[in-house]
């Protein structure tokens, strides 16, 4: 098939990989839920101002049915349960963005705080950090942009290597 000359501009060559990857990362659906302030500023990068639905970040009520979970606010002992199980819930592949210091480690009620969980990542795995108090849109726009990027260099396909087979 390669050794054939194309001169119709309609065809692209790509792998598999590529291809399923170019997918994902363009059509990722987080789900929707706030817990803190840091709630209201990803309502702003949703609306029309900063415009989520542009780069195929769209939002879902379902986890079932989304592929990030944005955790935005301050995380406390009772709700840290409730979020690990949407996260459970969340199909495979899953990708977490800890948005806000509250939730990255406690923010400002971490010292003395004894209800606030100190980070989210110590219920869940966290792929992308946005730092902030609250971080702006712009900031959370930024925070997607590296979790695609960290999905297009993703493998799908095992290094057989790795696994020793």
């Amino acid at each position: 098939m390669l050794d054939k000359k194309y001169h119709d501009s309609n065809i692209i060559i790509v792998s598999l990989e590529k291809a399923l990857n170019w997918a994902r990362k363009n059509s990722l659906w987080y789900e929707q839920f706030g817990l803190a302030c840091c709630a209201i500023e990803m309502m702003a990068t949703a609306a029309s101002r900063y415009d989520f639905d542009r780069f195929g970040i769209i939002p879902r009520s379902s986890p079932r049915q989304a592929d990030v979970m944005i955790v935005a606010g301050t995380v406390t002992m009772k709700m840290a349960s409730r979020i690990k199980r949407l996260y459970e819930q969340m199909s495979e592949p899953r990708y977490v963005i800890s948005m806000g210091s509250c939730s990255n480690c406690g923010g400002p009620y971490w010292e003395h705080g004894y209800h606030v969980l100190k980070g989210v990542d110590k219920v869940i795995p966290v792929d992308v950090y946005v730092p902030g108090c609250p971080p702006r849109p712009e900031a959370l726009l930024e925070g997607f942009l590296t979790l695609q990027q960290k999905i297009t260099d993703e493998t799908i396909i095992e290094n057989k290597k790795e696994t020793g087979t």
